[in-house]
């Protein structure tokens, strides 16, 4: 099994859209594809018109009192499903803390579903926190939207600096530019100087496009709702760029 994560430091740079219409494509190709929204405000769990709630909320899925394979539903796409978001992982951090090896546990939890899933997608909330610690325990690739701006870039270094300063093994680090916007210089001159020693950058871009905006409207991947949009196609190229290989997750 394969872990994929979508972080960020910043939010608002189109992390949760990257990992809706990226999963959808995984089970689209045939693997058996989860996402789990470890994002409390639960856009990922909105889009695919699930209900946010969890049983005994995080804690009982870090306690194990709550199984995840329990917690896990049906999102209407073949091969598709949904650990949804819960508002109570806004406190999963002292949920995380309470645990023996701390950093570690979410990787445990995603161990017992080895078996049931060939690729798992983390949706993960921005900022740095217990919880993005297990995200790098845990994850074999980090994919991490960057806007060609210049926070976004010195957001993209701290997290490099994160990335190099936890414990091994290490998730590979890949960024993708994403709400790309070519008739601005500003965009352009970014993308073409981006400093890219201690991270690969994908070359698809994410173009800023209002059809990405409105998949909260369609509540569905604009993958499956316009496949053939310029939208569609540039997740698709970058989905190509990223795919994991193999379906063994590292130990």
């Amino acid at each position: 099994m394969k872990v994929v994560a979508t972080y960020t430091i910043k939010g608002g740079v189109g992390k949760t859209s990257a990992a809706v219409n990226l999963a959808h494509l995984c089970a689209r190709d045939g693997a058996r594809t989860l996402l789990w929204d470890l994002d409390p405000q639960g856009a990922a769990t909105y889009i695919y018109q699930v209900r946010s709630r969890v049983k005994g909320g995080g804690r009982g899925l870090v306690t194990g009192k709550r199984p995840l394979e329990d917690a896990v539903k049906s999102t209407g796409f073949e091969r598709l499903d949904l650990l949804p978001a819960d508002f109570s992982y806004r406190n999963l951090d002292l949920e995380l803390d309470d645990r023996k090896r701390p950093t570690r546990r979410l990787g445990q939890l995603l161990d017992g579903l080895a078996q049931d899933y060939d690729v798992v997608f983390l949706d993960c909330p921005p900022g740095i926190s217990l919880t993005s610690e297990n995200v790098l325990h845990a994850a074999d690739t980090l994919l991490v939207p960057v806007i060609p701006a210049t926070l976004s870039l010195r957001t993209l270094d701290q997290l490099r600096q994160f990335v190099a300063d936890s414990e091994k093994p290490r998730p590979d680090l890949v960024a993708f530019f994403s709400m790309v916007d070519r008739r601005k210089r500003l965009h352009r001159e970014v993308i073409e100087t981006i400093p890219r020693e201690g991270a690969r950058v994908a070359e698809t871009e994410i173009p800023a496009l209002s059809i990405i905006e409105q998949m909260a409207e369609l509540r569905a991947p604009v993958t499956a709702s316009a496949p053939s949009s310029r939208a569609a196609l540039s997740y698709e190229r970058l989905w190509a760029e990223v795919r994991p290989a193999g379906r063994a997750r590292r130990p």
